[in-house]
Order: structure tokens, then sequence, then C-alpha cells
């Protein structure tokens, strides 16, 4: 691994880079732009790749892997790659045909790591979001047991290297951790966390299992109209990060990133400007003080900018329990 790329050791032995590059866009975003930015990725020295058969872009996030491997930039084994597997194929026999679908989507022969994207099974079929005549979301009934069971058999396959979980709450992991059988406990569950929901309890929760939380939406929020509550604050302008980030002559965005590395957390960087990508890589070169920590600590109040609404009715829509 890059020097720069400090790494953190998950349960099943394997490392994951504390630092990840997120590739989800908005629908703005062409796809060859996917494959231009994570090419720059690369070339600026992340070597934690984070994407999902949901955010579509798949092949391009694989192909800038792939060249990047050709010209020597890096080899395979530098990068950890994450796919997720979504909530249209939580039936246990959908399971390795969508990890399938990826990887020949990626041409990879592996990812380092496959997550459930969602505990909401949605209908199986073509459609990503399915929804009946009114525009309601159509639901499935799946045992995230099974689902697991489902994964476990990718990793004993080679198809990844690690499995874990994303939008989890303790219960639903505990769920997991006490299945009769388990075989492989989720390395991860990649949650969103930033300063104004830092996700404390969870991330005690996961640490005494041995379970790296990972966060995403850790820079507040891309404003995507799809998916976000558009009346929320801006974290990224936070009199505090703001005072902090100018101590250090460093960005807001750094500190929020400095803060969950410093905590404990993996955290990804999403960004598709390659001014800020090339500053993201910069989050190793200072240090919060105990006292910086303790502060923005105090700015958690809970606002979650990623409610994931669709699952709202689904007996396993993770958000209505406190951690």
């Amino acid at each position: 691994m890059d020097p720069k790329g400090q790494t953190v050791k998950l349960n099943d032995g394997h490392y994951i880079p504390v630092l990840g590059f997120g590739t989800f866009a908005p629908l703005e975003v062409t796809k060859s732009e996917a494959l231009e930015v994570t090419k720059f990725a690369i070339e600026a020295g992340f070597r934690h790749i984070d994407c999902a058969h949901l955010y579509q872009n798949e092949e391009q996030v694989g192909q800038a892997i792939r060249s990047k491997i050709a010209d020597g930039t890096v080899k395979r084994e530098d990068i950890f790659y994450t796919s997720k597997l979504w909530s249209t194929s939580l039936r246990p026999e959908l399971v390795r045909p969508a990890l399938e679908k990826s990887l020949k989507n990626l041409q990879l022969d592996y990812v380092d790591l496959y997550i459930i994207h969602f505990p909401v099974a949605l209908k199986p079929g073509e459609a990503l979001l399915p929804t009946d005549e009114n525009g309601k979301t159509i639901f499935d009934s799946v045992d995230l047991c099974r689902t697991w069971e489902a994964l476990e058999k990718c990793k004993d396959a080679g198809l990844t290297k690690s499995i874990g979980v994303s939008n989890f709450n303790h219960k639903q992991l505990e769920k997991i951790l006490n299945k009769p059988g388990l075989k492989y406990k989720p390395v991860c569950n990649q949650v969103e966390c930033h300063p104004y929901l830092n996700q404390s309890k969870l991330l005690e929760f996961c640490k005494s299992h041995d379970i790296v939380l990972v966060a995403y939406g850790a820079l507040g929020s891309q404003r995507i109209k799809e998916w976000v509550n558009p009346n929320l604050p801006f974290l990224l302008e936070d009199p505090v990060l703001s005072a902090i980030a100018k101590k250090y002559k460093q960005t807001p965005a750094l500190v929020a990133l400095r803060y969950q590395i410093q905590r404990g957390v993996v955290v990804l960087a999403k960004s598709y400007n390659k001014k800020r990508i090339k500053e993201n890589i910069q989050v190793f070169d200072f240090e919060l003080t105990l006292e910086d920590m303790k502060e923005i600590d105090g700015l958690n109040s809970n606002i979650r900018y990623n409610e994931l609404l669709l699952g709202v009715g689904h007996p396993e829509y993770p958000f209505f329990e406190e951690y």
C-alpha cells in the first residue's frame, strides 16, 4: 500500500485503507466523467475505491482501475475496491449472480469488499427502484440472515475477499452476529456519518464487535434532490469546522475527514472536482488535538441528510432505531 494510504485491519485479516474515494454521482455527471475522475483519484494517491451496482457506473470505474493497472501506476493488489449488493437482489439465490454481474461490468476477477447496500428488500427485476402505478415502492420480504449466508458463499468462492453491510442499525447487526452457524462476521457497517450525525453509539457498538464503521456523506452531503433533504444546514459552512480549519490552514472538508480518521472510522471522500480530490488526500498531513475532537463531537445534532425514505414502511427500515 501507498505509505500515505494508512490502513486498518479488518476482522477477517484483510486491510482496508482508511481514506476511500466515493464514486456516487448526481445524474447530470456523465459516465465518461466517472472514468476520468476515478483515474485522477488513483493518480492522486487514492487506493480505496467505493462503488455500487446502484450507481450504474461500475463499467467506467472498472475501466479506470484497469487502465491504471495497465499503465503501471498500481497493481491490482494495491487497490481496495468495494461494490454493493442492491436491494432488488437480497433473495439468497440472487446474491451471487448480482456480484458476478458487477464483476463482469468491472472486468475484474474479484472485489475486495462486497456489502449489503440497504437492509430493505425491493421487488427483484430490472428496475432499481420498483414502484407500482401510484409511485409507491414495491417491497420484497427476505430474511437478511439468508442473504448473509449467500454472501459468505461468495467469499468462500473467492469472488470477494471480505463481506460487510451498509445502513444497518445495531439490532440488524446483532441479528447477523447472533445467527446460528455464522461463518464470517461483517467486517464493516457503512453508514452516513459526519459531525452533525456522528454515530457515536453505533461506532461504540461496532468497535465492541470488531466491525469497522465506514463513513459516507462525511462532508455533509451532495445536494442530490432525489436522495437528500435540501432544507438542512450545510455542514462545510459550520463556524466551528471553519475556525479549526483556519487554525491549521486546512479546509473544513479536510477537518471533517480528519475527525473520522482519528476516531478510528474509515472515511469516504466523494468529489468529482479534481482540485478537491487532490486536496482530500492531504488529510494525512495534519492532526487534530483532543480539544478539537471534543469541539467537533459537540456539533452532533442527529441531522441525517440521506433518510432513504423509499424504505419507510418496510419492517427492515433501519433509521427509526436510535442507533
